[in-house]
């Protein structure tokens, strides 16, 4: 993975996403926008449902090895088309390529730092 300077939480997202061949990983660093809804999404796709949610599963698992934290909140599991996994300053997007592409949420929060990230 390429070299970054996150906060544990994020590095642990972005190797949970990693660990199940996300693609596209992105981190958006909302933390100097004012009125941000937290301060970083972690956004990645997969190429089905079952890796979506395979994504997802990971982060979770992933996030509570090494960080112990558990999600505030999770929503999108059952369509699988979108997973939010919230862990309230930083909300990790598991998303299909179709779907991302939809909502783009990187066009949305255009001010924010963006930093893509190599695949492992």
């Amino acid at each position: 993975m390429a070299n970054h300077q996150f906060s544990p939480l994020v590095d642990s997202i972005i190797e949970g996403m990693d660990d199940r061949k996300a693609d596209k990983i992105t981190v958006l660093d909302l933390s100097d926008i004012e009125n941000s809804v937290c301060d970083y999404f972690v956004i990645c796709e997969g190429n089905s449902n079952t890796q979506v949610d395979a994504i997802a599963s990971s982060v979770e698992e992933k996030v509570r090895q090494k960080t112990g934290e558990k999600p505030w909140h999770v929503e999108g599991q059952d369509l699988a088309e979108w997973v939010l996994v919230d862990y309230v300053d930083t909300v990790a997007h598991v998303f299909q390529r179709s779907t991302r592409e939809f909502y783009d949420l990187e066009g949305l929060w255009g001010d924010a730092k963006i930093t893509e990230i190599a695949a492992g």
